[in-house]
């Protein structure tokens, strides 16, 4: 895998050693991040992706060094040590080297990273409910994208894979779903779409709230609301977005098989072509 590294102000085409065990990050979890891609020759919500890591990093009692247009002009950097039409993982993050429990903003570090990651196929994957739940605000800096949802996400992974499904329903602490381990979850029914609405238990993600308007912009009625699992066993179709696959169809949720549909479809060509049209980087 190909990745170079922007660190303490140069590239590295290796990756450089950034922690040490002292590091708040290493012990105390102060890291947070951001992902975005490059596909196609395009980079589509880049900017959106960038000032989310400087949200994120404030929202943690960091100092962030760089901007969101900063962070934007260092990704087209590292993405232009690329060949054309690579497929790559752009991944922004802040955290802290120093403090006790809480940071000491002072010491905020930075690293970009952008590497090698190819698209996911849109071959459809399975889901199953999970028995762990994504946490409120009140328990846990659910406004952040942080590194420390990540170990739960993980863990409903593993039970899910663990019972023969690649991914994970997971509720919120009111039973309502809220996203899968890794991305955010819609369905359709009746020619309608709908998904979750953002309630402080998950993130309004990019490309969730971009395919959210494109559906709409193009006639399609979208419902963000508080929704149970079983409106997703009585789906017509169920699928997903997010940046590591933006679109990608959910083909068995338990033990019931599904086709990719019409509203998947639409949403993936939508998105595919407002990537083309508006996030070139030539």
């Amino acid at each position: 895998m190909a990745i170079w590294t922007y660190w303490d102000g140069k590239w590295h085409d290796t990756p450089p050693a950034v922690a040490n065990p002292m590091t708040h990050a290493m012990w105390l979890g102060s890291c947070v991040f951001d992902g975005a891609r490059a596909f196609e020759d395009t980079a589509p919500d880049l900017g959106q992706h960038c000032q989310r890591v400087v949200n994120s990093a404030k929202t943690f009692g960091l100092k962030p060094q760089y901007d969101a247009a900063g962070i934007e002009a260092l990704a087209r950097e590292g993405i232009a040590k690329f060949g054309p039409r690579a497929e790559l993982y752009i991944r922004p993050m802040y955290w802290a080297d120093e403090g006790f429990v809480d940071v000491d903003p002072e010491t905020t570090r930075f690293a970009l990273a952008v590497y090698d990651a190819p698209m996911p196929a849109p071959n459809g994957f399975s889901v199953t409910c999970s028995p762990f739940r994504r946490p409120s605000v009140e328990y846990s800096p659910t406004d952040a994208k942080a590194a420390c949802h990540y170990p739960n996400s993980a863990r409903a992974m593993r039970e899910a894979r663990a019972r023969g499904f690649d991914n994970a329903v997971m509720l919120d602490p009111l039973s309502n779903v809220s996203e899968l381990a890794t991305a955010n979850i819609w369905y359709a029914k009746d020619g309608e779409v709908f998904t979750p609405v953002p309630n402080g238990t998950f993130l309004n993600g990019i490309t969730r709230q971009r395919v959210v308007n494109l559906l709409r912009e193009a006639g399609v009625k979208v419902h963000e609301r508080s929704l149970r699992w079983k409106d997703f066993l009585e789906a017509d179709e169920v699928f997903s977005t997010g940046n590591w696959a933006k679109v990608a169809p959910i083909t068995r949720v338990e033990d019931r098989a599904l086709q990719p549909g019409p509203m998947y479809n639409k949403a993936r060509e939508l998105y595919w072509d407002y990537a083309r049209s508006t996030g070139r980087l030539v």
